[in-house]
């Protein structure tokens, strides 16, 4: 990952509360899993930004890099790495992800 990129996306990261990196848009999502994020995060009425890789692929790549994680969709809370799609499906089952949209909230 180039300089410039990792600069990029920790700008991006940073400049909102929640962030989630995805292929598409969240009304157009571009693959299954983007999909499944976008209504996980819907679903709990959850104010976010969206970060399309596909517009981008020194954002594409970076961001794995950055998070050390290979997929995407993937999402942020507060500046940290929550997870991919099937960790968000986890944890909002578990309810753990509506409480620490809830913790977020509060801070």
């Amino acid at each position: 990952m180039t300089d410039d990129s990792n600069a990029r996306i920790d700008a991006l990261v940073k400049a909102s509360p929640v962030v989630l990196f995805m292929k598409g848009s969240p009304l157009f999502p571009q693959c299954g899993f983007s999909s499944r994020a976008i209504a996980i995060l819907n679903h709990l009425e959850v104010e976010f930004e969206s970060v399309d890789v596909l517009q981008d692929q020194g954002i594409r790549q970076g961001i794995k890099s950055y998070s050390d994680w290979p997929t995407i969709p993937q999402l942020y809370v507060d500046g940290e790495f929550v997870g991919g799609s099937d960790i968000m499906m986890e944890m909002y089952e578990s309810g753990e992800l509506a409480q620490l949209f809830e913790t977020q909230k509060a801070n």
